[in-house]
């Protein structure tokens, strides 16, 4: 089985070798031990959510503070193709469960979509807060799947906002029924056209970024389809059945990983 992991702030990783001793302090101790109960000798993995990832043994367990000795530090690269989940508005918590499922299933980065048929609405001390919530459900995900990295929840954008990221991508495809090609079809054709992976240019990285958009529950609009593959998004059928708003992102997530060599 492997290790719990357990997140710090990024930066507190450095300069720990084979033998050294990190202090785990706050919520994350706390919950390492009064939850998980972790002992002495147990071993545990500390990773920054940057790509950092020490495991180590527990030499000392306090209320909110955990001492772990070193044995490992390994530097997770990031992928050479980050994939983006475009996540629409919708009620029921819906969209944070595919948020949370995709970060399980490899997903790198989220941006919450209002869209016009969005009928939940981020507005004023409520955006923040629902912000805020979900990069906390984000992160517990990458702790319970044990990432190295944790997916940024980007900021909220409108469809004019989502346009200009549509621009900047790689590939934007747009989950949609009403698609001719499948989505396996559009991701090998990007993928053989010898564009991906590393030629990215809208990121400023060099990482090539794909975006996943998924509409709300009453699907995306006609005039929102338009005004996306005029920005360069293409449409593409995700399966035989219309999955719900809180299924298609991970779905899609699971396809394009496989397809596009990253699992």
């Amino acid at each position: 089985m492997s290790n719990p992991v357990f997140f710090t702030p990024a930066g507190t990783l450095d300069g720990q070798q084979p033998g050294s001793h990190f202090v785990l302090e706050g919520p994350e101790a706390r919950h390492a031990v009064t939850v998980k109960r972790l002992a002495v000798g147990e071993p545990v993995d500390i990773a920054d959510g940057s790509g950092k990832r020490m495991t180590g043994i527990v030499t000392a367990a306090a209320p909110a503070e955990l001492t772990v000795e070193c044995r490992t530090l390994e530097v997770e690269d990031p992928p050479g193709i980050r994939l983006v989940l475009v996540q629409a508005l919708a009620k029921g918590d819906r969209d944070e469960l595919a948020a949370e499922t995709a970060t399980e299933l490899g997903i790198d980065a989220v941006i919450p979509w209002q869209s016009e048929r969005s009928i939940v609405r981020w507005k004023g001390e409520r955006a923040a807060k629902a912000h805020a919530k979900w990069q906390s459900v984000v992160t517990a995900a990458a702790k319970q799947a044990r990432r190295a990295w944790i997916p940024e929840v980007r900021d909220a954008v409108d469809t004019a906002g989502l346009q200009r990221t549509v621009s900047a991508a790689d590939l934007a495809i747009i989950l949609h029924e009403d698609a001719v090609r499948p989505l396996r079809q559009v991701l090998e054709t990007w993928r053989n056209s010898g564009l991906a992976p590393g030629d990215g240019e809208g990121n400023g990285d060099g990482a090539s970024e794909v975006l996943l958009i998924v509409g709300p529950e009453g699907g995306i609009s006609p005039r929102e389809v338009t005004k996306l593959c005029d920005a360069g998004a293409v449409t593409a059928l995700l399966g035989h059945h219309v999955l719900r708003s809180s299924t298609a992102g991970p779905a899609a997530t699971v396809l394009a990983s496989d397809v596009l060599g990253r699992w």
